[in-house]
């Protein structure tokens, strides 16, 4: 087996929904993915593109987000290693109307759509897989919804740092103001103000693109507020 075969086998074995897969099994996968760079800065899925594919995220962060008819930018969902994605009612996520942006280098393994179908009737644990993904992404667009009905600017901004915490730990990297902003729907001013807020109340700590938690709990009380 050759190195570069080797690394995308490798890769796929870091992917959750492969985790179940023998030896063999991956070797067969490797031979129907398409494994591509893509570097940062770069929208490599667009509203007016046709095509159905499943996206499996090896390294890098991606953005998906949406642009109003007023030119207003609403993220998503921002998107780590070994996140599966893409353009596929089989997997309950049709992109439609979202842009996909690759917010630093990434490197992205891509599946047809008859590919995946082959794959999930050959090895029903992927499917099972498949579902888990689903359900924790359902859960989290839940509460980013209640969050936007119910709560309150400070309140959805340290919701959303928790969450963030829950995936990244203590120091949350990588994110300006801006994107914080545009993931609770207000304005980037609004957004700086409310961080320099709760750093001057000794939640968090601020230095460029990164935020430190300082006191989880109270961070918490003001996120259920």
């Amino acid at each position: 087996m050759n190195r570069s075969k080797q690394e995308k086998i490798g890769y796929l074995t870091s992917i959750d929904l492969f985790r179940d897969l023998t030896g063999r099994e991956l070797e067969d996968l490797d031979r129907i993915t398409t494994m591509s760079a893509v570097q940062k800065g770069k929208v490599f899925f667009r509203p007016d593109e046709m095509g159905e594919v499943l996206f499996l995220l090896k390294r890098g962060h991606v953005q998906l987000y949406r642009i109003s008819t007023d030119g207003k930018k609403l993220i998503l969902d921002t998107l780590g290693p070994g996140t599966i994605f893409g353009e596929m009612s089989l997997i309950g996520q049709r992109m439609y109307n979202t842009f996909a942006e690759a917010v630093e280098d990434c490197l992205i393994c891509v599946m047809s759509r008859p590919d995946v179908e082959r794959l999930i009737q050959e090895q029903p644990k992927v499917a099972v897989r498949i579902l888990e993904i689903m359900g924790r992404r359902l859960r989290n667009a839940e509460t980013r919804l209640e969050d936007m009905a119910f709560k309150g600017v400070p309140a959805r901004l340290a919701s959303l740092l928790m969450r963030l915490s829950a995936e990244q730990g203590k120091v949350i990297e990588g994110i300006t103001h801006q994107e914080l902003a545009e993931m609770v729907g207000t304005y980037r001013e609004t957004a700086t103000q409310i961080l320099n807020d709760f750093k001057e109340h000794g939640l968090i700590d601020l230095a460029r693109k990164r935020v430190t938690i300082i006191d989880y709990d109270g961070l918490r009380r003001l996120a259920e507020e």
